[in-house]
């Protein structure tokens, strides 16, 4: 842990458990370094779809007991993001906390709905983005799969309550 004269950072992010029954929508946090921001000062806005990406990796962990990794190379299963629709509110500058929340608010047959929202030290909502991912066979990507019951059963505790 440290603190900036801005904002207190910590190293590492964060988890916040949500305490509604059944309920684990992910929460993490990161700080916007240097290498993200461009000459503004502000993030680089495609690193906002690099940092939804690290936060989604670590949501596995919390949705379905176990790393990205182990679902792409022993599962050998992935979900390649297929459509992307995002808003951008407030801008993120260097220094500040990105507080991260997913929810999955619908699992299809071979898709996967997730929402993100990014929120600053200050709790203000900064970047929102609806994303689809589908489901493949690592062996065989451009086959779509039926999301695994075990992993449906999983992401649906991150269904927004």
């Amino acid at each position: 842990m440290f603190e900036s004269r801005w904002v207190r950072h910590s190293a590492h992010s964060v988890q916040a458990p949500d305490t509604r029954p059944g309920c684990m929508t992910f929460t993490s946090a990161r700080r916007v370094d240097f290498p993200m921001i461009d000459m503004a000062g502000i993030i680089y806005y495609p690193q906002f779809w690099d940092l939804a990406h690290r936060f989604y990796e670590e949501s596995w962990e919390h949705s379905c007991g176990m790393h990205y990794d182990v679902i792409l190379n022993e599962h050998r299963i992935g979900f390649p993001l297929v459509h992307s629709d995002a808003q951008f509110l407030h801008p993120l500058s260097y220094g500040d906390t990105v507080h991260c929340t997913i929810t999955v608010p619908r699992i299809g047959n071979t898709s996967v709905t997730w929402r993100y929202e990014f929120r600053n030290q200050d709790d203000v909502l900064c970047w929102t983005s609806d994303q689809v991912t589908v489901c493949v066979d690592m062996e065989d990507v451009k086959q779509k799969i039926p999301v695994p019951d075990w992993m449906r059963e999983g992401l649906a505790k991150l269904a927004p309550q």
